[in-house]
């Protein structure tokens, strides 16, 4: 009785340990699909050789779709609408002292007056 027992045993230990190693070899995810490897975001920036308007995307979502003065500084969003279309949204700057502007700190500062050599 007892050597039935563990001849019972030792099958089941057997039969589990194949089903478990066999499992792990044609294992099926349910509902999920294996990873997808990840894009690099663009790490260009907005600049132009001959043009003072720049168009550039900074990512691969169409919604980041831009517009940069290269004069000024200001920047654009270019949006979309059911209504309008296509449309140029302003991007403000926020300042060092908290407020939104259209325009970078660096073009709103006053330029120095240069003195005339006589």
């Amino acid at each position: 009785m007892c050597r039935q027992k563990r001849t019972l045993f030792m099958g089941l230990a057997i039969l589990l340990t194949l089903l478990f190693a066999s499992a792990q070899l044609w294992a099926q995810p349910l509902g999920i699909m294996s990873q997808q490897p990840q894009k690099t975001p663009h790490k260009g920036t907005l600049c132009s050789d001959s043009g003072r308007f720049v168009f550039g995307q900074i990512s691969d979502s169409s919604k980041d779709q831009f517009m940069l003065d290269t004069q000024t500084g200001r920047l654009w969003r270019i949006s979309e609408t059911g209504r309008i279309g296509l449309f140029l949204q302003t991007v403000p700057y926020k300042s060092t002292d908290g407020e939104y502007k259209d325009l970078p700190a660096s073009s709103l500062k006053p330029k120095k007056k240069t003195e005339k050599s006589k």
